[in-house]
């Protein structure tokens, strides 16, 4: 298969669907209105390589045809949200919250910028009260997601 480490790895939130990449993506963030359903979020940050430097490491992760023009790639089991890909391309693009290490793929560009969300400036430090995670835990809650890197057995 390859001969080099993967510069990145990622996969869903229950581990079924795993994935490597090999070079280093480009990182975009796409407000448009099909990219916000598909991911169920304010915008679709997304990571892209060509498509001979990915590769599925673990598991088949189903696809829906989003347009006429491209696919997305999803896991049937928990949903998680994985890639976005013309059909008619050399390169696709993975969600960038899906990797391993995501603070390792720096956002570079704005596109779809027609559907950006008006208010999207109040997410920067500063503009809003921030809290941690642990400061609003308000019962033991026990994790069934996957950790952020490949694991033998799923």
């Amino acid at each position: 298969m390859y001969k080099t480490e993967p510069t990145m790895t990622g996969g869903c939130q229950c581990g079924a669907v795993r994935y490597a990449l090999f070079e280093t993506p480009e990182s975009t963030v796409c407000h448009c209105r099909m990219c916000q359903k598909a991911v169920g979020g304010l915008f679709a940050a997304l990571s892209k390589v060509q498509t001979a430097n990915f590769v599925w490491t673990r598991g088949e992760p189903a696809r829906f045809n989003s347009s006429s023009a491209a696919e997305r790639h999803f896991c049937a089991g928990c949903g998680t949200p994985l890639t976005f890909h013309f059909l008619e391309g050399e390169a696709i693009e993975v969600t960038t919250g899906s990797l391993d290490n995501p603070g390792l793929a720096p956002i570079t560009k704005n596109f779809g910028t027609e559907a950006r969300l008006p208010w999207i400036g109040l997410l920067a430090p500063g503009e809003l009260p921030d809290s941690t995670t642990a400061d609003i835990a308000t019962r033991d809650v026990s994790s069934r997601q996957h950790p952020d890197h490949d694991t033998p057995n799923g």
